[in-house]
């Protein structure tokens, strides 16, 4: 099988996070986020933002993942991804 190269344009394509999306849904958008691959940037607030939405829907992942992402990032950053996420709560 062969594996497809994505165009910078990927980025417009990514996956968002919808309230439909499953714990496991979005634990893979975090992760994309998290490493840069698939298209997405490297972003450790997004990322966090998306593993902590994904803990909450039950992905044991997650909640391990996000941790170990916290003690990269810098206190204002975990802050911002923790607003984002109570942000996309409310109007997601």
């Amino acid at each position: 099988m062969m594996m497809m190269q994505e165009p910078p344009a990927a980025v417009a394509m990514l996956p968002l996070p919808t309230a439909e999306s499953t714990g496991d849904e979005l634990f893979r958008m975090g992760l994309l986020y998290s490493t840069g691959q698939g298209g997405a940037p490297l972003d450790y607030v997004s990322a966090h933002m998306l593993f902590n939405l994904a803990a909450m829907r039950g992905s044991v992942e997650a909640k391990v993942y996000r941790k170990e992402l916290s003690q990269e990032m810098a206190s204002d950053e975990v802050a911002e991804a923790q607003r984002q996420a109570r942000e996309w709560l409310v109007h997601g």
